[in-house]
């Protein structure tokens, strides 16, 4: 059986971290009298510090892939940003232990966020790790606009191509995803991430860089929907949140709160809508 793991997929080029490991196990059955070698691939997590200036704002756990993205979409739900013009450049340099992710702001909200920064060092992907005051949580501005309708038919299709594109995890059995469709339920962008989180964070950047509006289409992820998944969802815009596994009571208020259409434990077959039925066209309703 092999010691050490060894790299063999690189989803960030040539120079890039690869983004999984191939390790060598062991595999016993409990009624053969030999242990059978194999190999599995794991999901590579790293630390990533994100720099606003020369200023260190938060060191999150991430997989190593499509980390400008990431810079956009965590800046936008952590409310360093409000619109993606604010952000001037973003790089990755090597850093003892991980990366540094460093986001260069325009001047004025470099001002502002410095201003407003709190410590919160050594977080893990969570949206409220750190925060020192209940009135702290964050909370997304009132979304303009009803936001579309959606048919049930674009949510299983957008199910059906999230599974297909989940490269990462087929490989490894061990990240989220988090994907953007369109009315049609086909995928626009689709990120996948160790954390829920970043995942989630990484697809709203990928939108913010490409211009896309939010009432062009719905969110799809793979986790649970927690509070911060819901609020995240809402910063962006969007008014229609899928999930795979079931959502918090704190997920369903927030969605209410923000007349967001929340559906959960979605299978190839039913889902569960748990606020916003408005939105949904069921079989034989018309738009």
């Amino acid at each position: 059986m092999a010691d050490a793991a060894h790299d063999f997929n690189d989803h960030d080029g040539v120079n890039g971290p690869a983004t999984a490991v191939k390790v060598g196990t062991l595999v016993v059955a409990y009624d053969e009298p030999e242990a059978r070698p194999d190999s599995r691939a794991l999901a590579v997590e790293m630390p990533v510090n994100v720099v606003y200036g020369t200023v260190p704002y938060a060191v999150m756990m991430t997989t190593p892939a499509d980390l400008e993205d990431f810079a956009y979409g965590f800046s936008l739900t952590e409310g360093v940003i409000e619109t993606p013009d604010e952000i001037r450049g973003v790089s990755v340099e090597p850093g003892e232990g991980g990366l540094r992710l460093m986001v260069d702001l325009a001047p004025g909200r470099l001002r502002e966020h410095l201003a407003r920064k709190r410590a919160i060092s050594g977080r893990t992907g969570c949206g409220v790790c750190g925060v020192e005051d209940l009135a702290a949580l964050p909370t997304a501005k009132a979304r303009s606009g009803k936001g579309p309708q959606v048919t049930l038919a674009a949510i299983q299709t957008a199910l059906t191509a999230l599974s297909d594109r989940q490269t990462l995890n087929r490989e490894t059995r061990a990240v989220h995803a988090a994907g953007w469709a369109r009315l049609d339920g086909s995928l626009a962008a689709v990120r996948e991430d160790v954390g829920r989180h970043n995942a989630l964070d990484k697809c709203i950047g990928a939108l913010l860089r490409e211009g896309v509006r939010p009432d062009e289409g719905f969110l799809v992820i793979t986790s649970r929907c927690s509070f911060e998944m819901a609020e995240k969802a809402a910063t962006l815009g969007a008014s229609v949140l899928v999930a795979i596994s079931a959502p918090t009571s704190l997920a369903i208020e927030r969605a209410r709160c923000h007349d967001m259409t929340l559906c959960a434990i979605a299978r190839s077959d039913t889902l569960t809508v748990f606020s916003g039925r408005e939105r949904l066209l069921l079989a034989g309703e018309g738009a």
